[in-house]
């Protein structure tokens, strides 16, 4: 919080989140308005829509983020969102909100990468960067448990159109503290190929680096049990236990305070233990909370296991940027973390839709069981992908290689164009053009990511 950047950006985080919680409540009950009993149906569209939104766009803002300034792309989209939220309430058909909360989806699935990626570049302090991925994994627990109630004491006084009146505004806010954020500059990037090659970028260079394919496997335990949490709660303690609304409440609050008592405390722990140890053991207690529920507990056994389920998803997903943030070079952030947001949510469109599926057919306690299990087995895959020696220095051989690439001096071109000429020539000042180069085949040393210039991960690696 001593970063004057960062202390803006946070607020500006939490002032949407609280703005769209409320606005979420709002679309529940402009559900209700449209569809009556049917409203479940709707809202199921709506997440749906939703989340093929954040799977399709989110790579394809990612991989053409560089081409713009960050900040003006951050104001942007969030006067985007503005504008949508407001129009909602004034929608008159079924499809005007699937119309309407898609393109919000749309802008959402462009800034939330763009956003967690500048957070990585104004702290680069890994261990102080551990802090602010804390703050901001309870900021959304925050969110999830507050706006209801924040939703309910506004309802006492407003129609449920007020609360997207609060988010548009919420939007505004956000978009005022980022415009007087100080933001460091984009790095220059050097891609290679054309426009597929651009938008594909970030999901192939992610899928390519194993620590990140096995932190994806771990990801669908994450989804496994939280759709399991936030589709089966209210049938488990209504159904199950005949309990009342408000006991449905305190279930969900129970998951959401594991998850911030880890998130809380993650930062010092982090310090002397490896994100890959931590993570895989937030796995491996998802499972057994999952399981767990198999046993068919009482009202305080499923507080328990729910709060203890809470803490297992924490584990993973806190430290899951800094995993990110190390397999990345500055330049290409915002397309690893664009494929982050996409694959991570293709989870959770799984999952969603089979958890309610599964326990429809086989009940709660089955599926709660089988998830258990998949989620045990996704750990141990996650492990199996994620190597134990994992050093960011790796030792690599590039082979011969000509092609063309702007006037960027770096590792790879730092090298003489002909007679009289290099790269500490007066020509620097040009950095939009573009010249044929070669690679001679050589050995060497670095920290290690995937990009144009290292298109796949080597087999054989030794730490230098």
């Amino acid at each position: 919080m001593a970063n004057p950047a960062f202390r803006k950006l946070f607020s500006a985080q939490v002032i949407a989140l609280i703005g769209t919680g409320l606005a979420t409540v709002a679309l529940t009950l402009l559900a209700y308005k449209f569809a009556g009993g049917n409203a479940a149906i709707l809202l199921g569209n709506i997440l749906a829509i939703k989340m093929v939104a954040y799977v399709v766009f989110a790579p394809i803002v990612g991989g053409i983020a560089h081409r713009f300034d960050r900040k003006r792309l951050l104001i942007s989209l969030d006067l985007v969102r503005a504008f949508i939220v407001l129009a909602i309430p004034f929608v008159t058909e079924i499809y005007h909100i699937y119309l309407l909360v898609f393109l919000l989806s749309i802008s959402s699935a462009g800034f939330k990468p763009v956003f967690q990626s500048t957070i990585a570049d104004i702290i680069p302090d890994e261990a102080v960067y551990t802090r602010a991925l804390s703050y901001s994994r309870v900021a959304y627990d925050l969110e999830t448990l507050l706006s209801p109630l924040l939703a309910g004491l506004a309802l006492l006084f407003f129609s449920f159109n007020s609360l997207f009146m609060v988010n548009s505004i919420a939007f505004l806010f956000s978009a005022c503290l980022i415009f007087v954020t100080i933001l460091p500059s984009s790095a220059p990037t050097d891609r290679l190929g054309g426009t597929w090659q651009l938008i594909t970028f970030g999901v192939r260079s992610y899928l390519k680096t194993p620590r990140l394919r096995g932190m994806l496997i771990l990801y669908l335990g994450v989804a496994s049990a939280s759709a399991m949490i936030i589709v089966n709660t209210v049938i488990v303690i209504k159904e199950g236990l005949g309990g009342s609304d408000s006991e449905v409440v305190l279930a969900l609050a129970a998951s959401g305070a594991g998850s911030m008592l880890v998130a809380l405390s993650l930062p010092r722990i982090l310090d002397y233990i490896t994100d890959r140890t931590v993570m895989l053991a937030g796995s491996t207690v998802m499972s057994i909370g999952l399981m767990t529920i198999y046993t068919q507990p009482d009202y305080v056994g499923v507080l328990s296991i729910w709060f203890v389920i809470g803490m297992g998803w924490s584990m993973v997903q806190t430290p899951a940027s800094r995993v990110v943030n190390r397999s990345a070079s500055m330049a290409d952030r915002p397309s690893y973390f664009s494929a982050q947001f996409a694959l991570t949510h293709a989870c959770w469109m799984i999952a969603y839709p089979l958890s309610g599926q599964l326990s429809t057919l086989w009940g709660i306690e089955n599926t709660a069981l089988i998830f258990g299990i998949a989620v045990f087995a996704f750990t141990i895959l996650g492990a199996r992908i994620w190597p134990s020696h994992d050093p960011r220095i790796l030792q690599h051989v590039h082979h011969e290689l000509s092609h063309e690439h702007l006037h960027i001096p770096d590792e790879h071109h730092s090298h003489e164009h002909g007679a009289g000429y290099s790269h500490t020539d007066e020509h620097d000042s040009d950095p939009a053009r573009t010249h044929a180069h070669q690679h001679p085949t050589i050995t060497h040393s670095h920290i290690f990511v995937i990009n144009d210039h290292h298109p796949e991960w080597p087999e054989n690696f030794s730490k230098k």
